[in-house]
């Protein structure tokens, strides 16, 4: 209490009003695979973002950091496909990258420019890999200046594929502010360094030359490159400290199955260490993908074998097709469906609310599908936890699952998991001001008020069954909940019980014949 000796006016500002609990976010995606490059540039220096999580918000963004479409990786396509159908936010996990790298792996892109005779710069791509040899630097001596009779200053410009990305002027070999090797310092493409014995101003003769050599050595990617490194912030453990993730997605896992780098058991060992994962965050959720070019029989086998039991994940399958952006196989391909699958999630929340079923939704970029699964085949999947995607003649190609991985009916569902998910972390972050408040009535009251109004607004938004919030929820916080033994024990106890909505998986409509009776 405070103390007041001297006679006067005194205003204390007293905390007792609420403290509301807001809704965390449901859509945040974590997706791990490989990309086509994975680097940034910080002061003219490329930095590798290889295993590291790395926010991204669109899909330019995503381009600028990881590059576009490449052939050997499913990630660009599932990345693409989940802006496309609603997706925001997501982290990129690259475990390797196919066109381009930043370290002792990738071997850089080179060439020499001579003025005619002796090689005069020495030119090498930022970045090792292929993608380097896809760069080609052009030099033109500038015109001479007044009473000159040779040029001492050139330009150059750095073309990619034959557009021309970079371009300096005036440049020259001698010392000053015009120096070739300072001023390609803040180029993002390439680092040019004077060939020795080169004095004075050298102009290297007119002409394009291009760069080679590039290449990446590729070693196999194990389960611990998916588990990551907590120290290092690498993997999925590198996931550990970014709290707003909610799901995760690895669609290149399917690409080292077919490259034959993991096989089947290999697959499940991931698969498993992307629920584990979950399981332990408990507020994220799993999409997983069905092994490429299984009938429906096969996938059911797959299923009973693998034999996953969990709350926290989805299985999906077919397969979906979609255009081939990369430009090299043909005007379709085959891609696993969880960055897509992932994108309806973030639709549907942001659209009716994490609550709503991620079913019955339209699968945008969705061409069609690796195996059509009839009727009689899906009631085969759905009962085992396997999720069908199908075309409906005049309905597009829709998600027609709903079901997590778990043997518990009372989580069947895959919006009554992720509800729960968003309600415990929610009041989770929102009721941190409780711990080391004094535990007494005055405490319990304030807990049940404010839980009971985050839960009222659940309630209103339809996530709850219920026709009054008395129905839908309880809070309960008093002495019999908090006794003194646990009292003693530095404990507050808060019992509460919610009532779900859950989707309407099969809908019955019973007819009959009927005659009105006569009067």
């Amino acid at each position: 209490m405070p103390s007041y000796l001297t006679p006067g006016i005194y205003m204390e500002e007293v905390d007792r009003g609420t403290k509301p609990i807001e809704a965390v976010g449901t859509a945040v995606a974590a997706f791990i695979g490989y990309t086509e490059k994975a680097s940034t540039s910080k002061n003219g220096e490329v930095i590798s973002l290889v295993g590291s999580p790395t926010l991204v918000t669109n899909w330019s963004q995503y381009v600028n950091s990881f590059g576009g479409f490449i052939d050997g990786a499913y990630l660009p396509d599932s990345v693409y496909g989940y802006f496309a159908n609603g997706g925001s936010v997501c982290y990129i996990v690259s475990l390797r990258t196919l066109g381009a790298a930043v370290g002792d792996d990738a071997k850089s892109a080179k060439a020499s420019l001579t003025d005619g005779k002796k090689a005069l710069l020495n030119v090498q791509a930022k970045e090792g890999g292929p993608l380097g040899n896809d760069i080609e630097v052009e030099t033109k001596a500038d015109a001479p200046a007044e009473g000159a009779k040779t040029a001492t200053t050139f330009t150059l410009n750095v073309k990619v594929n034959g557009d021309v990305k970079e371009s300096y002027k005036g440049l020259t070999t001698d010392k000053g502010d015009n120096n070739v090797e300072t001023v390609l310092k803040q180029s993002q493409l390439i680092s040019v360094s004077i060939a020795s014995g080169t004095k004075g101003a050298i102009v290297p003769a007119d002409g394009s030359v291009a760069l080679a050599g590039g290449a990446i050595e590729t070693k196999a990617i194990t389960i611990k490159d998916y588990q990551g490194d907590i120290n290092a912030r690498t993997g999925l453990a590198g996931l550990e400290p970014m709290d707003d993730v909610t799901m995760i997605i690895a669609p290149d896992l399917m690409s080292s199955y077919e490259a034959g780098e993991i096989d089947m058991k290999g697959v499940q060992a991931v698969q498993q260490a992307l629920i584990d994962y979950c399981e332990l965050i408990r507020y994220c959720f799993a999409i997983l993908d069905s092994p490429p070019g299984m009938m429906p029989q096969e996938i059911k086998e797959w299923r009973n074998t693998v034999n996953y039991d969990t709350t926290r994940a989805a299985l999906y399958y077919p397969w979906i097709e979609i255009a081939d952006q990369t430009g090299s196989n043909g005007t379709t391909r085959l891609v696993p469906p969880s960055g897509h699958i992932a994108g309806v999630y973030a639709r549907v929340d942001g659209t009716r609310g994490v609550h709503k079923a991620p079913a019955n939704e339209i699968i945008r970029t969705c061409l069609g599908l690796e195996v059509q699964v009839t009727k009689g085949e899906q009631s085969l999947l759905n009962p085992i936890g396997v999720n069908c995607i199908r075309s409906f003649p005049g309905r597009g190609i829709r998600i027609w699952g709903a079901r997590t991985l778990s043997s518990d009916a009372s989580w069947r569902y895959i919006p009554v998991r992720r509800l729960f998910n968003m309600i415990e972390e929610s009041i989770e972050r929102g009721t941190q001001w409780v711990v080391f408040e004094p535990n007494d009535q005055f405490l319990w009251g304030r807990v049940r008020r404010d839980v009971g109004a985050f839960l009222k607004m659940v309630w209103g938004s339809g996530a709850l069954f219920g026709a009054a919030p008395s129905d839908a929820f309880y809070v309960k916080c008093d002495a019999e909940t908090n006794p003194p033994e646990l009292r003693d024990l530095g404990q507050l106890v808060v019992e509460i019980g919610i009532s779900p909505v859950k989707p309407a998986e099969f809908v019955i409509f019973r007819i009959s014949q009927w005659s009105p009776s006569a009067e």
